[in-house]
């Protein structure tokens, strides 16, 4: 039996016992509130400065875009009335939807989405693009914005509907303006539910309130665009100690909805005749490993190359997701599987290769440096690729000193530039959702200004060179050039595909697939 293997019949194990002995939680409000376990405290509640899956849950609460994917991936108006291009794509004309409103009262006004989108630009690799091409953003009337590009950029919807990473939601002008600094900000959307600052409790608690002059789009709902009903007055994140608690307070009828469910707890979900299990992103998530490449040992290209040598994506999704091949796939690359984007372009490099990665190793001049391995303790699926990975550096040779912490202290560690030894890291893990991964404009892994801040100028030039492609084939063809570069340089390494589990009771209806979204859900 493999380490793998010994490592997921433990947690099964544990899992169980922690169900026995779970303590109790305060049983969920009736039909009122819609009590939510997210796998990880909200780190942050700023919309343009924490990039991560959690902090998206809560933008799909609080805010909108005006432009929204639909479940096809195809960018509709959402806040928006219409909008007409014109002088040969040169022009956009964007008017707001009437009677609009944010949750202090106030009206949006275009210079509203204006300030908001010149916010974004400031921090998203779409939104710098599409600002390089814009000759002018201005305001037209309260209800009407105007893009007057430099040249054609048939684009600009599909980055005013970023459904992840970083979201191009429209905030107040005078909070927009501070939004992204990373200074605290008024916490103030359109969307269908209002965040309640006076409920936070760090750690342990998220409020959210039904927003009463919400005016929802009269279409029918395809996943982020067409109509938002908030059908549940309230929406309440616990913050619960581990997924086994989560999982028994669902039994319980004391939570009604956990976020992420492990493999190895699906089965327990499974015999509640209460509760449903659901398979969460339609896309296909992926777990990440990420390298520190501004210090030593990761500074070196070639020790990453070493490491991508010994890593058997296999390995790692059984140990997070257990033997049902089908929740994960193998031997995938850089890009959404399935997707237009998706290549298995030099895949093979992933040989799983031990030894050849430790003589890899040798050759590129390890020192004996200290890894420093960040592992979050409460999320399990990341805690499972963690464990699999510290015991691959190690096979390969390298000094490994691993720190488990809880996931939203990682969220906030991985931003420190300093040294490994004072305060900063070497490797964390983290899970991106199918679009995260979708195209060049999304994926973070690709991304310089990501955590671990890697120098590769070419992936940056052909990224730029993608925005401008003329046709579909163009942007296959640069997609395979930026993954066959990932191989070579390897800002991050992808650990295998995966398509998480969710759960929910039974009597929550109309659970969307492809996120924690809560509007549009109600209770039978």
């Amino acid at each position: 039996m493999n380490v793998q293997t010994i490592g997921l019949r433990r947690r099964s194990l544990v899992a169980g016992l922690s169900l026995l002995a779970a303590p109790r939680i305060a049983r969920a409000a009736a039909s009122d509130t819609l009590r939510f376990a997210p796998v990880s405290d909200l780190t942050g509640t700023d919309p343009f400065f924490a990039a991560n899956d959690i902090t998206t849950h809560h933008i799909g609460l609080v805010f909108e875009t005006l432009f929204a994917m639909d479940a096809t991936l195809t960018p509709r108006p959402q806040m928006l009335e219409g909008h007409v291009v014109e002088d040969d794509g040169k022009r956009w004309r964007l008017t707001l939807r009437d009677g609009l409103r944010f949750h202090d009262g106030t009206p949006v006004r275009a210079e509203d989405a204006v300030a908001s989108i010149i916010a974004w630009s400031k921090v998203d690799v779409f939104g710098r693009k599409l600002m390089s091409v814009t000759d002018a953003l201005s305001v037209v009337s309260d209800r009407v914005l105007e893009f007057r590009l430099k040249r054609p950029f048939p684009l600009l919807a599909h980055a005013l509907a970023k459904p992840a990473t970083t979201i191009p939601c429209i905030l107040p002008r005078r909070i927009a303006e501070i939004a992204g600094s990373g200074k605290p900000i008024e916490v103030i959307g359109s969307g269908p539910y209002r965040y309640l600052p006076d409920e936070r409790l760090a750690g342990a608690r998220v409020a959210y309130a039904r927003f009463d002059g919400y005016v929802s789009r009269q279409e029918a709902p395809s996943y982020l665009f067409g109509a938002k009903a908030a059908y549940i007055p309230r929406v309440v994140w616990t913050v619960l100690p581990d997924v086994s608690t989560a999982v028994a307070g669902l039994s319980k009828g004391e939570v009604d909805w956990v976020h992420d469910v492990p493999p190895d707890l699906a089965q327990l979900v499974g015999r509640d005749s209460g509760s449903v299990l659901q398979v969460q992103d339609f896309i296909g998530g992926e777990i990440f490993m990420r390298f520190n490449a501004l210090h030593p040992p990761f500074d070196n290209p070639a020790i990453r190359r070493a490491v991508l040598t010994g890593v058997d994506q296999a390995s790692f999704m059984q140990a997070a997701m257990g033997e049902d091949r089908a929740l994960w796939r193998d031997h995938v690359g850089v890009w959404s599987l399935g997707k237009p984007m998706s290549t298995d372009a030099g895949v093979d490099v992933m040989a799983g290769d031990v030894a050849k990665a430790r003589r890899m190793l040798g050759e590129a001049g390890y020192k004996g440096e200290t890894v420093v391995l960040l592992a979050p303790g409460d999320y399990p699926l990341l805690s499972a690729a963690a464990a699999v990975a510290a015991d691959l550096l190690k096979r390969i040779g390298m000094t490994v000193d691993v720190v488990t912490l809880d996931y939203a202290t990682i969220n906030q560690r991985r931003n420190n530039r300093n040294p490994p030894g004072q305060g900063g890291w070497s490797v964390f893990f983290g899970p991106f959702s199918g679009y995260n991964r979708y195209d060049p404009a999304a994926h973070l892994g690709i991304n310089s200004a990501y955590s671990g801040w890697p120098k590769i100028d070419e992936i940056e030039a052909l990224r730029e060179q993608w925005f401008d492609a003329p046709d579909l084939p163009s942007r296959q063809g640069i997609a395979r050039q930026i993954q066959l570069l990932v191989w070579r340089d390897v800002p991050y390494i992808p650990l295998g595909s995966y398509f998480p589990l969710t759960a929910f009771r039974r009597d929550l209806q109309g659970v969307m697939r492809g996120g924690a979204s809560f509007f549009n859900v109600r209770r039978a």
